[in-house]
Formats: structure tokens, sequence, C-alpha cells
């Protein structure tokens, strides 16, 4: 088991370095003069000039990229063109709330979409199997900023229970935090749960026409260890791939979320490092969200060990 985790980690680092490729070479394959479009059209060749020595542009690839490998390294991500700030401080100031809204939803969405699943599988064929895939496959139809808009009106708008925008810190209080990430959560995971519980069934029903259930069954042992013990244990494989999976879901859902409720985190910044071309940022955040999703596949595989004794030989 320790070779193999030692592999698993060692693999991660060509993964990592081909992200780092790929981010940094986005300042290459953009459309157009990346200097000339943030300079603007009112701008001096010689203001090109400018904005192309201080991205590096003017120097070849290859040593601009081990440089930036360097400045990597060292935690230096590079410094925003528009708020002349470090973008390692841009995006530690707006860290708490995109992961806040992944975990909550994470959680969430688990908690809901496995007891989905089973019990889909344990009613297979009648109306709750065909009531819990119908909203699978509605979940995975209605975009995020749909579901987020509807729930908007209903639930803030029109019942007034819940905000409708903002962010509270974890430091002003659990409760006013909660309460500003219900909304956005539960949009953002209607997606997460229709995946997670249309695997969840679909490996239930698998388990549970193996021959050591239809045994325990004769044995006379009861519905839920059967479930909940013997099933949903040896089912958990391809669930949890399918959970380390779906993280790029939130990661792509947080941009649009965060822009539908006003919240202030890396989808926001996302979106307005876009819209303003500051590529330093944009690399910054890219790289950041990779690191990740590779962090959390990682830590998918390692649970394999845990689940599926053979990988242990």
């Amino acid at each position: 088991m320790l070779a193999y985790i030692v592999r698993r980690i060692l693999s991660t680092v060509p993964v990592v370095l081909l992200v780092a490729l790929f981010v940094f070479s986005l300042l290459y394959i953009a459309p157009g003069d990346p200097a000339a479009i943030i300079a603007g059209d009112q701008a001096t060749p010689d203001d090109i000039i400018r904005i192309r020595a201080g991205l590096g542009l003017d120097r070849p690839f290859l040593i601009r990229f081990g440089e930036w490998v360097w400045q990597l390294l060292h935690g230096d991500l590079g410094t925003s063109i528009f708020t002349n700030l470090p973008v390692t401080d841009l995006i530690r100031q707006r860290i708490e709330p995109t992961l806040s809204l992944m975990a909550i939803t994470l959680v969430l969405s688990v908690s809901i979409a496995v007891p989905l699943g089973v019990l889909a599988a344990w009613k297979a064929g009648t109306w709750i199997d065909r009531a819990v895939m119908a909203f699978a496959v509605l979940g995975f139809s209605v975009p995020v900023f749909v579901v987020g808009y509807l729930l908007a009106y209903v639930f803030a708008l029109w019942l007034d229970w819940l905000p409708v925008q903002g962010y509270i810190p974890l430091a002003d209080g659990v409760g006013l935090w909660f309460r500003h990430l219900t909304l956005p959560s539960i949009a953002l995971g209607c997606v997460y749960v229709a995946l997670i519980a249309r695997i969840t069934r679909a490996s239930m029903l698998e388990v549970l026409a193996q021959d050591y259930i239809r045994t325990a069954r004769a044995k006379g042992l009861g519905q839920r260890p059967i479930l909940f013990v013997h099933a949903l244990k040896n089912a958990s494989v391809p669930i949890v791939t399918t959970i380390g999976i779906g993280v790029a879901l939130l990661i792509g859902g947080a941009v649009v979320t965060e822009s539908v409720f006003a919240i202030p985190g890396l989808g926001r910044l996302t979106v307005d490092a876009i819209l303003r071309r500051d590529y330093p940022l944009i690399q910054g955040i890219v790289l950041f969200f990779s690191f990740v999703y590779v962090l959390v596949n990682l830590a998918v595989d390692l649970a394999y060990t845990l689940l599926d004794p053979r990988i242990r030989y």
C-alpha cells in the first residue's frame, strides 16, 4: 500500500508541470497581441512595448517559462495588471467564499445523492425509482444560473426566508455564514446530486445482483444492513470516483453561481479578470483551481487503498 501511495504522489508531479505549462501558454496562444489588447485603442507604441516588457513577451518562451516556474516555487504568482497587487494576495482575499461554497455544496450533495441512489436501486422499477431518475435528468438539464434565479425569486424575494446575495465571513457567525450560502449551494449542487445519484443507483444495482447479497438475504439479514453495510461498501469505488471527478463541476459552476448571487469569491474574480484581460491574474486563478483539482483526485486515488483491498498488493 505504501508503494502505491508513493507512486500516486509522484505521478502528480508531471501532471502539475503540464498544467503549469498550459497555464503559462495562455498568454502566448491568446488571439491577438495581449499587450495591445490590454493597452487599449488609445495606447501609443511605447505603451504597448512597455506592457509587453512587463508581461515578459519580449523574451524567449522557454526562458520566461523557467523564470515563471521559479517564481511559482517561491509562492509568487505575479502581479495583477489592473490592481497592481500580487496575485497571491488577491486569491487569498477571495478564497474563503469559494471554498465555503464548494465545501457546503459537497457535503449537502453527497448527503442527499447517495441515499437517493441507494433508495432508487432498492426500489428499482417502482415509481420511487422513476421519480429519482426524473430528478436526476432534470438536474442535468437545467442550467445552474436558471436554478439560481428561480431559488432567489422563490425563497429570497417571494418568501423572504433567505438572503438573495452577498457573503458573510465565517468569523461573523456560523448562522449568517450558512444562511448566505444556502441558496447558492443548492443551485450549484443540483447537477452534482444528479450525477452522484445516477452513479450510486447503477453501482448498487450491480452489487445487489451478486450472490453474496442473495446469501445474506437468505440468512435473514435485515434490509438496512444489506444496503448500507454490505452493498454500499462494495459499490463505493465508482461513487468515490464520481465525487472526485465532480469537483470539476463545482469549480466551473462556482463561477456562474457567484455571479448570480453576488458572492465575492474566486468565481467573480475570474470573470472580472477575463473581462479586463488581466492575464497574470487569469493564470494564477486557473493554476490554483487546477492544483486543487489535482489534489482532490490524488485524495480519491489514496482513498481506493481503503475501499479496495486489492490495491494493497
